[in-house]
């Protein structure tokens, strides 16, 4: 009868995933992992052979990081005012803040180093545990393509988290997060009224939308980004890749932020990682969902689905489309495989910055990455392998692409400088999907 249940469990779990049912009545769970068979284990700056897990104790003791006073950071946010958040996601609000840069106290608003402060949600589903492994992993973690830690807070009940500052926010703001155009109505002084256009976007940040050059530039980021945590040195599982955890700093270099699911990879002779499932509703491996083994392929999974949203600009679930479009998924995977089809899943908005053969090339590295055995999923170097090629390809007859890039940025500029807080357009994580929890 055990047996019986089990296998049950899974073809429920299965059929949810498929069906688009989110396990679990409301996002706000904790999700601490104490009972999971893994523990967090020890990493250092760069890389390191990995040693037995450390204590709480042995983590905050990071020689990378400060470790802040709660009065330090409310002085830095100007005590967390409403006009200095940045974004929300599941842990909390993220507000800008200013630091001196040598002793990395507290400074006016608008000079030394701007930062980015997490702040916990004590009502949120992320507590603790996912706070501990974000200082586990990126206080010792260093590479070009993670979000840097400056620091923390573990003051009483708060639970805070100091990053870089990311100017460009979030790859999700920048694919999903649409231009509204409001009429202005005016008169002349002689009696004629005249109607203008003008963007506004909820939130007070511009975005333009990603050129194919940029998405190119951001999915090798990404990529190499992954392949660096699941190098034999490093060895960690990031379990929650999605758009609104890349970042982008000012020249749009990508890098993964949001490491609070991020689990230690297998060791010895074991081929997973036995835990329970969590992440995010359409990024989640089907694989892991109907078996709870974590693997490195599992992210690629991931990567496959971000890499599909970067190409298609659509959303990974999007109930506003007709309802055979609504999981992109299900709906791109037949288009993918044909170059005669494939234009019919490419953004509108890069049609004209994209060939053909590109976006084919794309496509099978999608299909690739999404194949439902996860054995046959490349891995992560070589996606970064294939990308290098593509871009290559792109840059080999990329000139008019390029002036499109300048112009784009030229207008990005000159329109953020009028509209973002402080004269910096930026938007942190928010949710962009169902947290899914079992």
């Amino acid at each position: 009868m055990g047996f019986v249940k089990k296998v049950k469990s899974k073809v429920f779990l299965y059929a949810s995933y498929l069906f688009g049912v989110c396990i679990g009545t409301s996002p706000k769970y904790m999700s601490s992992e104490a009972n999971d068979t893994q523990s967090m284990g020890s990493k250092c700056s760069s890389v390191s052979v990995r040693t037995s897990p450390r204590t709480e104790g042995e983590i905050l003791q990071s020689p990378n990081l400060k470790s802040f006073s709660f009065a330090e950071l409310k002085a830095a946010t100007r005590n967390f005012r409403p006009d200095s958040v940045l974004g929300e996601g599941g842990f909390g609000c993220v507000f800008k803040g200013w630091i001196d840069e040598e002793s990395l106290t507290a400074s006016k608003p608008g000079t030394g180093m701007v930062i980015a402060v997490k702040r916990l949600n004590k009502e949120g589903w992320q507590g603790h545990q996912e706070w501990l492994a974000e200082v586990n992993y990126l206080g010792r973690l260093s590479h070009p393509n993670l979000v840097k830690l400056i620091g923390y807070c573990l003051e009483d009940e708060h639970h805070l988290l100091v990053y870089e500052f990311m100017p460009c926010g979030s790859l999700e703001n920048h694919l999903f997060r649409s231009i509204v155009f409001s009429s202005l109505v005016y008169s002349s002084g002689n009696s004629k009224c005249y109607s203008i256009l003008f963007p506004f976007v909820a939130g007070g940040s511009y975005f333009e939308p990603l050129s194919w050059n940029l998405r190119l530039k951001i999915a090798l980021g990404c990529a190499k980004g992954l392949a660096f945590l699941h190098s034999a040195e490093t060895q960690v599982i990031y379990r929650d890749f999605k758009t609104s955890n890349i970042l982008l700093d000012s020249n749009y270099n990508a890098k993964l932020s949001d490491f609070g699911l991020a689990k230690d990879g297998p060791t010895g002779d074991d081929s997973h990682v036995s835990t329970r499932v969590i992440g995010t509703y359409g990024y989640a491996d089907p694989d892991y969902l109907i078996n709870g083994h974590l693997t490195t392929k599992s992210d690629v999974y991931s990567y496959g689905v971000v890499l599909l949203e970067m190409l298609s600009g659509r959303k990974v679930v999007d109930n506003n489309r007709p309802p055979r479009e609504q999981k992109l998924v299900d709906w791109a995977k037949p288009l993918l495989a044909s170059k005669k089809k494939i234009s019919r899943v490419i953004d509108n908005r890069i049609r004209d910055q994209c060939s053909v053969e590109e976006a084919y090339k794309v496509a099978t590295h999608v299909l690739g990455c999404l194949n439902i055995d996860k054995n046959l999923r490349p891995n992560m170097n070589e996606i970064v392998s294939h990308l290098e090629n593509i871009q290559a390809l792109h840059d080999a007859g990329g000139k008019d692409i390029d002036k499109i890039e300048r112009k784009m940025r030229r207008r990005r500029d000159s329109f953020a400088q009028q509209t973002a807080v402080d004269g910096v357009a930026a938007a942190y994580p928010r949710p962009s999907a169902s947290p899914l929890f079992v």
